[in-house]
């Protein structure tokens, strides 16, 4: 089976993913604006988070939390802090997920990274050290979040058009956790998709020496 979005001279063999597989995490999936009212199940949420969790973290720190908001109560509470644009796609979805990084992860470390015993202790002596290494890998784990939403048989919305500062104060009053993205989960409605916007080339944008 060929795949038209990619380059006509890319031998198919090359990929060790299934067309199908190609299709619904890259080649196909597209960001959803409009969702349908069926609503999604624990088991699938659960699903969500058993293959976002295998992904590779920089010394396994895993420091991305989740909120799943799915009430009508926690809706109304989460759209105060959402920018205007993006306030009906989100009332639209069943599930929005609040993605935060955990300002105190070093406390898992001992368990997460039992082969660096100073790993814990040399994260909460040097506070740049400890939030470069939450920023960069949690913002890493918020793209594996998208794929595996995709994984699951859904489809995501991401988006960063919302005051992180009000979600927090919100959602996470004790300051431990500190939003990084929202991502509108469900199944898509009629007007879900736009068109798809161009890319770079491969020849624009990678380098070889």
């Amino acid at each position: 089976m060929s795949d038209s979005t990619l380059a006509p001279d890319i031998d198919q063999a090359l990929y060790a993913l299934s067309p199908e597989g190609r299709k619904l995490l890259f080649t196909e999936a597209k960001t959803a604006y409009d969702f349908s009212d069926k609503p999604v199940g624990d088991d699938r949420l659960q699903a969500i988070y058993e293959l976002f969790k295998w992904a590779p973290t920089s010394a396994n720190i895993n420091p991305l939390r989740i909120l799943y908001v799915r009430t009508e109560e926690g809706k109304q509470r989460l759209l105060t802090g959402v920018a205007q644009p993006n306030q009906e796609q989100t009332a639209s979805a069943p599930v929005t997920a609040v993605l935060a990084a955990d300002t105190r992860y070093p406390e898992y470390v001992p368990f997460l990274a039992p082969s660096n015993p100073q790993l814990q202790q040399m994260l909460e002596a040097n506070q740049e050290l400890r939030e470069s290494h939450m920023d960069f890998n949690a913002v890493l784990q918020a793209g594996y979040f998208v794929l595996a939403v995709r994984a699951a048989g859904l489809a995501a919305g991401p988006m960063k058009g919302f005051n992180a500062a009000a979600v927090d104060k919100e959602f996470f009053p004790d300051g431990r956790w500190r939003s990084i993205l929202l991502v509108n989960i469900g199944y898509p409605g009629a007007g879900a998709y736009r068109d798809r916007l161009p890319r770079p080339s491969y020849e624009q944008a990678v380098r070889l020496v």
